[in-house]
C-alpha cells in the first residue's frame, strides 16, 4: 500500500500576506479611479498636449535647425552609443520573450525589436556630414571676426572690447553704426540705452528715448562698462583680471571715429547701419555723414565690408573700394549686378550644397554667430570662408576640426560595430532562452506538457514553478508510477536537475530484492 503525503508544505508568511494585501487594496482603489475617467476628461488631456507642444514648436522654431546641424557633428557617435543602448535593453526583451506563453507574443516581440535594431543598424546609410572626408581635401580655417569685438571679455562696442579683439589677431571686426541727434555716428545695437548703459540712473526720463535721439554731449556722460559687471552676458566676468575689471567699469559709449583709429591697419571692418527715426535730422542723409567719416579717417577701402543695402551705386561710386555684401540669399544674377562680392547670413540658412555653388560663383560666405567649438570645427569642414562670433577667444585656440574620419574607416566602423551589436544579441536571447531552445531541438514528443512548462520556466515565481512541478508528479502518478515513502521537492533553483533527475521506488523490505529504477523520458 502506497501511503500519501503532502507534495509540499507552504510556510506561513505574515509580512508577505500583509504587504500583499495592502498593494492589492492600493492596485483595486487605482483600477476604480481609472474606470470612472470620463471621456471628457481625456479630451482636455490631449487638447492640452496639443496646445503645449504646439507652444514648444514655436519657441524652438530656431532651435529645431540647430538641432538638425548638430547631428551632422554628432550622428556617428550617437549610432555607436544606440547600439551599445538596444544591446543593453536586449537582456530585457530577451527575457520578456522568455516569459511569454504565447507563441504569437513571442513572435511580436521577436519580429519588433529586430525590426528596430536592423533598422538601426542602416541609420548610417542616412548620415551626411562635412567631417566625413578625406583629410588632404580640408580646406583653410574660416576667418573670424569679432562680433561687437569681444563681447565675452569687455562690455560690446567698447574700445575695451575692440581692444582685446585685435589682442587675438582677428581678421575682422562686426559693427552696429547709428547717429547722435547731432550727426555724430557712435556704436550702438539697440534702439534704446537701457541695456547697455546706466541711463536710468543717470536720465530716468530719457531711458526710453530712442539713442539716437540724444545728443553727443549727453551719450559721452553714460557709463557703457558697468551693466556687463552687473548682468554678466555669458558668464565671463568674474574671470576678468583686477585691472580688466577696472577698465570695463570705465568705459564710455565708442564713436565711429575712435574705432576707425584704432582698427586702421589692423583688422577688417563690417559695418552694419541701424536708421535713426523718422524724425531725425540726419535720417536722409545719415549714410553719407557715415561713408564721409570712414573715408576722412583715412581707413583703407579695401578693408570695409560694407553690409547696407541701400544706395549701393552711390556706394560704389563715392567708396569703389568697399567690398559689398548682402544680408539675403539672392539670385546669382542680382547679386552680380549688385557687384556683390560677399553674403552675411545665418548659419543655419546655407546648406553645403550652396556653399560649394557660391564658391564656384566667386562669392565669400560669412556666417554667425559662432560660438560653439563643435559648430565651427563643422563649418570648417565643410569649407565656409569666415565666422562671425562672440567667443573668438575660444575658437581662435581650436587648431585643427575637432574630428574628422575619412569615409572608408568610418564604414569600417560602423560595419564593426553592427556585427558586434548583432553577436551581443544574439548571444543574450540564447542564453537567455536556453532551456526553451534546448526543449525544442530535443524533440517534442519526448515531453509531456507538464515537462515542456517547467523547462520553460526560466524566470517564473517560486508559486508559479511549484503548481507545475506538482503537475508534473500526478502525471507521473497517474502513469501508475509507484513513488517512495520519503519524497522530497526539489527547490526552486534545482527545477530543471528534478526534471532530469531519476525517481526511484522502494520496494518490499526483503533481503536481495531487486530495485526498480524509472528514468526520466528525456533520457530514453
Amino acid at each position: 500500500m502506497v501511503r500519501h503525503q503532502p507534495l509540499q508544505y507552504y510556510e506561513p508568511q505574515l509580512c508577505l500576506s500583509c504587504l500583499t494585501g495592502i498593494y492589492g487594496c492600493r492596485w483595486k482603489r487605482y483600477q476604480r479611479s481609472h474606470d470612472d475617467t470620463t471621456p471628457m476628461g481625456l479630451v482636455v488631456i490631449l487638447a492640452s498636449t496639443v496646445v503645449a507642444m504646439s507652444a514648444v514648436a514655436q519657441l524652438w522654431e530656431d532651435e529645431w535647425e540647430v538641432l538638425l546641424i548638430s547631428l551632422q557633428g554628432t550622428a556617428p557617435f550617437l549610432h555607436v552609443g544606440a547600439l551599445a543602448a538596444v544591446t543593453v535593453l536586449s537582456w530585457i526583451v530577451a527575457g520578456q520573450f522568455a516569459r511569454a506563453e504565447r507563441s504569437s507574443s513571442q513572435v511580436t516581440i521577436l519580429c519588433t525589436f529586430f525590426a528596430v535594431v536592423f533598422a538601426l543598424y542602416l541609420v548610417p546609410l542616412t548620415i551626411s556630414s562635412p567631417c566625413i572626408m578625406e583629410k588632404k581635401d580640408l580646406g583653410p580655417r574660416p576667418a573670424l571676426i569679432g562680433h561687437r569685438g569681444a563681447p565675452m571679455l569687455a562690455p560690446e562696442h567698447t574700445l575695451m572690447s575692440f581692444r582685446k579683439a585685435l589682442e587675438q589677431k582677428l581678421y575682422g571686426l562686426q559693427v552696429d553704426i547709428t547717429i547722435s541727434l547731432d550727426g555724430v555716428p557712435f556704436l550702438m545695437h539697440d534702439v534704446t540705452l537701457r541695456r547697455t548703459t546706466n541711463v536710468e540712473e543717470e536720465f530716468p526720463e530719457l531711458a526710453r528715448r530712442p539713442a539716437a535721439m540724444l545728443n553727443w554731449t549727453l551719450l559721452q556722460r553714460l557709463n557703457a562698462g558697468q551693466w556687463f559687471l552687473k548682468t554678466d552676458p555669458f558668464w565671463t566676468a568674474s574671470s576678468l583680471s583686477p585691472s580688466d575689471h577696472r577698465e570695463a567699469q570705465n568705459q564710455s559709449i565708442c564713436s565711429l571715429a575712435e574705432l576707425l583709429e584704432l582698427a586702421k591697419g589692423n583688422a577688417t571692418l563690417l559695418l552694419n547701419l541701424r536708421d535713426p527715426p523718422r524724425e531725425h535730422p540726419y535720417r536722409s542723409s545719415f549714410l553719407n555723414v557715415t561713408l564721409e567719416a570712414v573715408l576722412r579717417s583715412g581707413f583703407p577701402q579695401h578693408q570695409v565690408l560694407w553690409l547696407p543695402s541701400r544706395q549701393r551705386p552711390l556706394v560704389r561710386k563715392v567708396a569703389p573700394g568697399f567690398q559689398q555684401m548682402s544680408g539675403s540669399k539672392e539670385a546669382v544674377a542680382s547679386l552680380r549686378r549688385g557687384h556683390i562680392q560677399r553674403l552675411n547670413l545665418r548659419y543655419t540658412q546655407v546648406s553645403r550644397q550652396e556653399l560649394r555653388d557660391y564658391a564656384s560663383w566667386n562669392l565669400s560666405v560669412n556666417l554667425y554667430t559662432v560660438n560653439a567649438p563643435w559648430l565651427y570645427s563643422l563649418l570648417w569642414c565643410a569649407g565656409v570662408p569666415s565666422v562671425t562670433s562672440d567667443n573668438s577667444h575660444t575658437l581662435s585656440q581650436v587648431p585643427s576640426p575637432l574630428w574628422i574620419m575619412p569615409p572608408d574607416e568610418y564604414c569600417l566602423m560602423w560595419v564593426t560595430a553592427d556585427l558586434i551589436s548583432f553577436t551581443l544579441i544574439v548571444g543574450i536571447f540564447v542564453f537567455q532562452n536556453y532551456h526553451l531552445i534546448r526543449w525544442r531541438l530535443g524533440g517534442i514528443r519526448s515531453y509531456n506538457p507538464e515537462q515542456i512548462m517547467l523547462s520553460a520556466a526560466v524566470r517564473r515565481t517560486s508559486r508559479d514553478v511549484s503548481i507545475m512541478k506538482e503537475k508534473l508528479i500526478f502525471s507521473e502518478i497517474s502513469d501508475g508510477v509507484e513513488v517512495s515513502d520519503e519524497f522530497s521537492v526539489c527547490s526552486d533553483n534545482s527545477y530543471d536537475t528534478y526534471a532530469n533527475s531519476t525517481i526511484t521506488p522502494v520496494g518490499p523490505r526483503r533481503g536481495g530484492s531487486s530495485t526498480k529504477t524509472l528514468t526520466d523520458r528525456s533520457g530514453r
